[in-house]
């Protein structure tokens, strides 16, 4: 048998096996196929201090090898989910990690209070890196002075884990992961979408509403695994690894590279079943390369060169 436990920031999971914010919906939407509780943690749809009604359609395009979204963090708002939503979650045993997004520090810092006061919420993360929200977003994620302030604000307002989540969209994700760092995260995801674009020759107008987006799925996959082995070489924290996992063995590269757990996203739309799929991969590859703990894959690639 195969310890498939980790420890991840201070979250007990049961297996490394999350899914992307916002690819999952608030876990629920995919019980019909996946039970939720089956998962080392589910991490939530975005929420924001208040309800937003997200950008105007169209919000999803698909690409080759991946798809352009814009969806705009539509979300009903953080107290009707701990009122309405959390709950559910709760009694059903899942264990939940809450992906929060502001367009100022002080709603950041508010949503970190609010939602760490609840006592059923696992973890934060901190998304301060989303391409297609005009305000905050991304001007947060892409600058290490505003990373800073964001996270040590949200640090200070929380009483659970706090996970920052890094966007590829800079010149080095390693100066903006060793500023999360100083600010007192306890762990990182990596990546978040790559800004793209798609247009309509037809038209000749761009195909999303909002005119651009981030681009998940595979085409991500060696942008995600270089990213997530350059951060875990340069910063002592636990990585949740992401962006075009599809298969177990894309998830197993990531924590060969350095992650701690993985988490599914473009993933799920193309396969409902890909995270239960990819757990019971993770386990037998374990089994068929004699790993007694699925800790043992992380970060392997490097440290056997070391």
């Amino acid at each position: 048998m195969v310890n498939m436990a980790v420890d991840f920031a201070g979250i007990k999971m049961k297996n490394p096996v999350t899914t992307a914010s916002g690819t999952f919906g608030f876990g629920f939407e995919y019980a019909p196929v996946v039970d939720p509780t089956e998962l080392g943690a589910v991490v939530v749809k975005g929420t924001t201090l208040k309800p937003r009604q997200g950008n105007p359609g169209v919000r999803l395009v698909e690409t080759s090898g991946g798809m352009l979204n814009s969806i705009g963090l539509q979300n009903p708002g953080v107290d009707y989910f701990i009122d309405q939503i959390l709950p559910t979650l709760k009694d059903k045993g899942v264990t939940v990690i809450v992906n929060i997004s502001g367009s100022t520090t002080d709603e950041y810092a508010e949503l970190a209070e609010k939602l760490s006061q609840t006592k059923a919420v696992s973890g934060l993360e901190i998304n301060i890196s989303c391409p297609n929200v005009k305000e905050g977003g991304i001007a947060f994620g892409t600058d290490p002075e505003q990373s800073y302030k964001v996270v040590s604000a949200v640090v200070k307002h929380s009483q659970i884990p706090v996970i920052t989540k890094l966007s590829p969209n800079v010149t080095d994700i390693r100066e903006i992961a060793l500023s999360a760092k100083e600010a007192g995260t306890d762990g990182l995801s990596l990546i978040n979408t790559v800004t793209g674009m798609a247009i309509d020759i037809n038209s000749c107008d761009p195909k999303l509403g909002n005119k651009i987006g981030g681009l998940s799925g595979p085409a991500v996959k060696p942008i995600a695994v270089k990213a997530i082995w350059d951060v875990a070489q340069a910063v002592d924290l636990p990585i949740m690894g992401m962006g075009g996992i599809v298969h177990w063995s894309d998830a197993v590269e990531m924590m060969l590279a350095g992650a701690t757990v993985v988490a599914v996203g473009t993933g799920n739309f193309i396969n409902p079943k890909a995270t239960l799929e990819v757990i019971e991969g993770i386990e037998k590859y374990c089994q068929d390369k004699g790993v007694a703990s699925v800790s043992e894959l992380i970060g392997l690639s490097w440290r056997r060169d070391k």
